[in-house]
């Protein structure tokens, strides 16, 4: 089963349910913790409110080639009409 986050749905699909909000489980993560979470739209597998920057919500992408390497992307870096 596919899920779509909130966020991806506001701006992709306003008419589609969602079925979790990235910022409702950031908020639930203590520092230095990730959930995985798959979301669908954007492609990420797991939300983090990293001690490097816990101030701002991180997602993460693997490497297509590796599901060990990735990277993490700001939430407002992927959710910027920039980067639509």
């Amino acid at each position: 089963m596919a899920d779509f986050s909130k966020q991806w749905c506001e701006i992709n699909d306003p008419q589609m349910p969602w079925d979790f909000d990235i910022i409702e489980e950031w908020n639930n993560l203590e520092i230095g913790y990730i959930v995985p979470m798959i979301c669908e739209g954007y492609g990420f597998v797991a939300i983090g409110k990293l001690s490097s920057d816990p101030m701002m919500p991180k997602v993460f992408f693997p490497d297509e080639y590796d599901g060990e390497d990735g990277r993490w992307v700001d939430l407002t870096d992927l959710i910027s009409p920039s980067s639509l």
